[in-house]
């Protein structure tokens, strides 16, 4: 029986080839890492997380935590490796970035239909079932071979990752461990700051230099992964309703609401590192240095990873996509993950679990069962594959891209009213995982044949 090729062993072509592998579907997962690297990562493994090591909230009634359940009901292997490697942070599904790489890569390489070759691929294959997930950093060869490809240019953003503190080198004097309004435990380091340390930090940030970008490139970054230096600019208060808002943060000495506070989340479930929440930034490195060391509890930070910036690629899905993911130019190859226009990591999984299935039916013969348009994964897909080419933006999962549903109660207060659709939208979602699953196990018997 034909297997499906996957270029790209980051969270979207490992959840597509564990969902093909486990509809009997062999796959041969190309990664170029070590051969190559990119400008973000910094090891070997599969799935390595560079820009946060946070999935985002768990709670039901947010688009990330409704989308996180969804994938847990679809067995997804991404969500597995969260789960043993999870990081205290309170209501965010955070991991160890180490160990969560590691437990993808061992599964991956120990799944007896699925092939790891480290090598790079400049060129698409000329026959067979391929799915693209070289993600946002692809590599120039395959970008303009893409490019090439569907004879249009990509859309571009750029992205800022966040530096990284030694736990150690924090003054923990200056500092308070709380989550806010207290969900999850003490798992969050917060710095506060008085009103005359904010303007000097802010004052320090206003001036400091930043890498700009290229003359011929329009610097046009994603509102998810805003710089700090880039929010700072729109006001002297935006950091403080932004990033660095205190509500839900009093300090336990006095119950008072500081004017603003820095969170720093762990990096890893020892606590030997915490990431500076909300700081995504392109500064250069000794700016970052002199400006955040402004920070009370950060005089002497040290810094195991400054923030960087990068350019992230992806094309215009809705121009170029069909409703599988599938590509219009050429039906035999299919688009995963973050170049396909979502925006987030547990977003690129999805998108990677909705093309390994959609791909592997292809190979058995089963006709593509669009996803629940009423559930995250059917709002994202929608998203990709519906939206007006000519405006076309890539996007986080939220309630925003869920339609209007009769079945919803009338409810003023928002969180309410998410919860049920929540509750609704994962109600349609385990149907169609039950009933999809239901229908391909008749397939056993023909891939028994074709093995």
């Amino acid at each position: 029986m034909e297997g499906i090729t996957i270029i790209g062993g980051g969270l979207a072509g490992c959840e597509a080839a564990w969902q093909a592998a486990g509809l009997g579907v062999s796959v041969t997962l190309y990664e170029m890492r070590p051969q190559r690297m990119t400008e973000a990562h910094k090891g070997e493994g599969l799935a390595e997380l560079v820009c946060s090591n946070s999935l985002r909230s768990r709670e039901l009634a947010t688009g990330p935590g409704l989308l996180k359940k969804e994938l847990e009901i679809a067995g997804s292997l991404i969500m597995e490796a969260a789960r043993s490697s999870e990081v205290a942070a309170g209501s965010a599904l955070a991991v160890d970035r180490e160990l969560f790489s590691s437990y993808i890569t061992g599964a991956i390489s120990k799944h007896p239909l699925i092939t790891v070759i480290r090598q790079e691929v400049t060129a698409l294959p000329e026959k067979g079932i391929c799915i693209i997930a070289t993600g946002p950093l692809t590599s120039a060869p395959m970008a303009e071979e893409i490019r090439s490809f569907i004879g249009d240019e990509h859309l571009y953003f750029y992205d800022a990752v966040a530096p990284i503190i030694e736990a150690e080198s924090i003054d923990y004097s200056k500092v308070y461990l709380m989550s806010r309004y207290g969900k999850g435990g003490d798992d969050y380091v917060n710095c506060p700051m008085n009103r005359e340390e904010y303007d000097r930090f802010f004052d320090s940030l206003a001036e400091a230099d930043s890498v700009a970008a290229r003359e011929f490139e329009n610097a046009k970054f994603f509102e998810g992964c805003m710089p700090v230096e880039v929010i700072a600019a729109r006001g002297r208060d935006t950091l403080r309703f932004g990033p660095l808002k205190p509500v839900g943060l009093p300090e336990p000495s006095t119950g008072r609401i500081p004017y603003a506070v820095v969170q720093l989340r762990p990096e890893n479930a020892g606590k030997t590192s915490y990431n500076m929440v909300g700081f995504q930034t392109r500064l250069r490195q000794p700016e970052q240095k002199k400006v955040f060391r402004l920070i009370p509890g950060l005089e002497h930070a040290e810094f195991f990873r400054y923030g960087s910036i990068h350019r992230n690629t992806y094309i215009n899905s809705p121009g170029h996509m069909n409703a599988d993911m599938s590509l219009k130019e050429k039906s035999d190859i299919y688009m995963a993950g973050q170049i396909t226009g979502v925006e987030g990591y547990i977003e690129s999984t999805a998108a990677g679990l909705m093309a390994g299935i959609s791909a592997a039916r292809k190979i058995l013969g089963k006709e593509f069962i669009p996803p629940p348009r009423f559930s995250a994964h059917g709002s994202l897909l929608a998203h990709i594959t519906l939206s007006d080419p000519r405006h076309f933006e890539p996007s986080n999962i939220n309630f925003g891209l869920l339609p209007e549903s009769d079945e919803i109660p009338r409810i003023r207060d928002k969180k309410a009213r998410r919860q049920k659709m929540a509750e609704l939208a994962l109600e349609k979602w385990a149907d169609y995982v039950r009933g999809t699953r239901n229908e391909m196990n008749s397939c056993e018997e023909y891939i028994r044949t074709c093995k």
